[in-house]
């Protein structure tokens, strides 16, 4: 297994590669790291990810638990790139014109902060599921190696929870979909990498199915009208992670800051 360092740079070096090139690479929306690889690390078997039905809990419901890695680097890169239309209004195509001409310098990802929601669905490092009736944990192995709390049990959103890092997340089951409303996240995250802004007002759904064993399908909604005109959204495709999370401390050997020059 690789260093955490030696990931790291390989991860900012695919990162700056892909911000360069117009258009983004020839990498289909969705994929990512490689069949079942962690992220600068090599191909894997190609009996990777396994195939089968999806499990199931005791009361019915997919299990979701287990270890997945997102394949979203192109989202997390440039999302505009990517392909998904994101309708910005016009003071906020302002403030992303200016972060994506200045090559992301000031992206906050970048100096070790938590990413938000919902970009840490597509920060390149691997996390884990942990579902109860009524709570689903996410543990993730980057974006400042955190995790979030899905309270399951009906309860509505905690209005003190305003402007926190990760919002306040509550969730419930639509058919075999998990569905995931965040809100009461602060302004300072990106929602990618090129800049795109939001508001405190952002709420954010993640609609969650595993349409088979090795897979998952999370469509993503962001709804915010003091950004952008309408709803919009877009899909990941996380695969099952061949291994374990591993410890990565972002604050403890950041190399990135020195080389984010911009313009």
């Amino acid at each position: 297994m690789k260093s955490v360092l030696e990931r790291a740079v390989m991860i900012a070096a695919a990162a700056a590669m892909l911000l360069a090139s117009s258009p983004l690479g020839a990498q289909e929306p969705g994929q990512g790291r490689g069949r079942g690889g962690r992220a600068g690390g090599p191909p894997v078997a190609s009996d990777w990810p396994p195939q089968g039905p999806a499990p199931r809990t005791a009361d019915g419901h997919p299990d979701l638990s287990g270890n997945w890695q997102p394949n979203a680097i192109r989202q997390n890169v440039d999302m505009v790139g990517a392909g998904v239309e994101v309708p910005m209004l016009p003071e906020a195509r302002a403030v992303y014109d200016k972060r994506k001409a200045a090559l992301g310098r000031e992206d906050p990802e970048a100096r070790c902060l938590p990413p938000g929601v919902p970009r840490m669905s597509t920060t390149p490092y691997p996390w884990r599921i942990v579902q109860t009736p009524t709570l689903v944990m996410i543990v993730y192995e980057g974006g400042a190696h955190i995790w979030r709390q899905v309270f399951m049990d009906g309860r509505p959103h905690d209005p003190k929870v305003e402007q926190t890092w990760l919002g306040d997340s509550v969730g419930h089951w639509d058919g075999d979909a998990l569905v995931i409303e965040t809100v009461g996240q602060n302004d300072i995250t990106w929602i990618d990498a090129a800049g795109i802004p939001h508001s405190t007002d952002m709420k954010v759904t993640e609609r969650i199915t595993r349409p088979d064993l090795g897979h998952l399908e999370i469509v993503h909604t962001i709804e915010d009208p003091k950004t952008f005109s309408k709803p919009w959204s877009f899909t990941t495709k996380p695969s099952l992670l061949r291994g374990e999370l591993i410890e990565y401390i972002c604050q403890e050997n950041n190399k990135d800051i020195e080389h984010l020059v911009g313009k």
